[in-house]
């Protein structure tokens, strides 16, 4: 069992960067849809789609739910340049809308979740809310 869901698929995604792979796999959510969702909506990947695994299990279950990302390069470099995570589960991190602060002077995003959502630094900042900082994308 995952203790940090979130941290396993960022780890994927960077895994999958670092060999130039256009598409990675990793079990769904809701948490990881929306953070997904805000990384289309900012241009780091190409898109996301919601499926079933292949392979079923050896004791006959149903086929596992899967998140197939499919990510993004400009040439040869990625458009992610790097992936980390804030939030912990020994350690959470919250920040108000006032003290968040800009990532890479505001050239990457915070995620954030949000009791309206998860949501970028700029828009917490736009509707003055603030939440748990789940990562940085730059």
């Amino acid at each position: 069992m995952l203790t940090d869901p979130i941290a396993d698929m960022l780890t994927r995604i960077r895994n999958a960067l670092a060999v130039r792979h256009h598409d990675v796999e990793v079990p769904a959510s809701r948490l990881k849809m929306a953070v997904l969702r805000v990384l289309k909506d900012e241009g780091y990947i190409e898109d996301f789609e919601e499926g079933h695994s292949q392979a079923e299990s050896r004791s006959g279950k149903s086929p596992k739910r899967i998140l197939k990302v499919h990510l993004k390069y400009e040439g040869d470099t990625s458009v992610i340049r790097n992936l980390r995570k804030v939030s912990r589960s020994g350690r959470r991190v919250y920040c108000s809308a006032r003290n968040l602060a800009q990532i890479q002077s505001g050239l990457g995003i915070s995620i954030v979740s949000t009791s309206r959502g998860v949501m970028t630094d700029r828009d917490c900042r736009r509707r003055s809310l603030g939440g748990e900082i789940l990562c940085e994308v730059w």
